[in-house]
């Protein structure tokens, strides 16, 4: 059986959520088992229509200590679910929480584990092979996993959620879940716009915008095409952005499906983050700058004359279509 852990925060599903949900059908397609999803906490809403992502079934630990994440809980949750269901394989989003749970997951279970995969694997017996890129994007590595267990974390934008199925009954599944050892007192997240790792649409800019009082066009580019916000580690180190908009290599690794870099000379730090993209435009005054060698579209010129003027042109575009 594959288990697929579905983050609910708020009680609400994301879409690195239906993303997991959609990449453990299909594994669980190759291995010829059953996908279960597996959600948290008292205050999910709606988890049954995870099944039509793929999930045979739903289950739910429904104890209020795990409507906060305490990673220790939720390690001893989740690794006490899969005991009891026999799952051979668990999978998780790759993202802030996958990643404070994937490695606690891999040593109570024993397990073979893979962070950040971004293919389907493919098996072979008991064996599981399964690629990520390394080296900053530079290359792909295949390991193959021969433990019983095998955890797997799914970058964000791998893999397209796919609704084919229909909303399946949610069950209560019964766990020991220890006593939170954490207390928390309050959560801050940022509210509005798609979080980088999920955003299919980022807009990004860097020191060649001169002034934090100039960010309003890139605010009005990203709006009109619905983009969420990003800027270079100079940038956020300069405090002219907050610093969960920094991608790169000691920032947000993105793979959106556009990516626009305004302004961004394009050193190796900042391409590490952001090289997966499947479309890179980069807006450069400077020719030569390094950028331009890793995109697929060009624009030399004055960031502030040609950025008004796209974001003008997809105006026309949207009032016309």
């Amino acid at each position: 059986m594959v288990l697929v852990y579905a983050e609910s925060p708020k009680g609400q599903f994301k879409k690195a959520a239906f993303e997991a949900v959609t990449y453990g059908k299909k594994v669980a397609g190759l291995l010829g088992v059953p996908c279960v999803a597996i959600t948290l906490g008292t205050n999910v809403s709606g988890a049954g229509e995870l099944g039509r992502y793929g999930a045979a079934r739903v289950l739910n630990i429904a104890d209020a200590g795990l409507n906060q994440l305490d990673s220790q809980s939720a390690t001893a949750a989740l690794a006490a679910a899969a005991q009891q269901l026999g799952a051979g394989v668990l999978i998780l989003a790759h993202n802030s929480t996958g990643k404070t749970l994937a490695g606690r997951l891999a040593v109570r279970l024993n397990a073979g584990l893979v962070s950040g995969v971004n293919g389907l694997p493919e098996g072979n017996g008991s064996e599981l092979r399964v690629k990520k890129s390394v080296f900053s994007g530079k290359a792909v590595v295949e390991y193959a996993l021969t433990s019983t267990v095998k955890v797997l974390s799914l970058m964000g934008n791998a893999v397209r959620p796919e609704s084919t199925g229909e909303p399946v009954a949610v069950e209560t599944l019964t766990v020991e879940v220890p006593a939170n050892r954490i207390r928390v007192k309050e959560v801050k997240t940022i509210e509005g716009r798609v979080p980088l790792p999920e955003a299919e649409t980022v807009v990004s800019a860097g020191r060649g915008m001169k002034d934090p009082a100039n960010w309003g066009i890139v605010e009005e580019l990203a709006e009109v095409i619905g983009a969420t916000t990003a800027c270079s580690r100079p940038v956020a180190d300069s405090h002219w952005r907050p610093h969960h908009e920094h991608v790169g290599q000691t920032g947000i690794a993105i793979r959106p499906n556009l990516y626009i870099a305004i302004g961004i000379s394009g050193a190796i730090q900042h391409l590490a983050g952001v090289n997966n993209s499947k479309v890179i435009v980069v807006i450069n005054k400077d020719a030569e700058a390094p950028f331009f060698k890793a995109a697929d579209y060009g624009v030399v010129g004055d960031l502030f004359e040609v950025v008004p003027r796209l974001t003008a042109a997809f105006q026309r575009f949207k009032a016309s279509n």
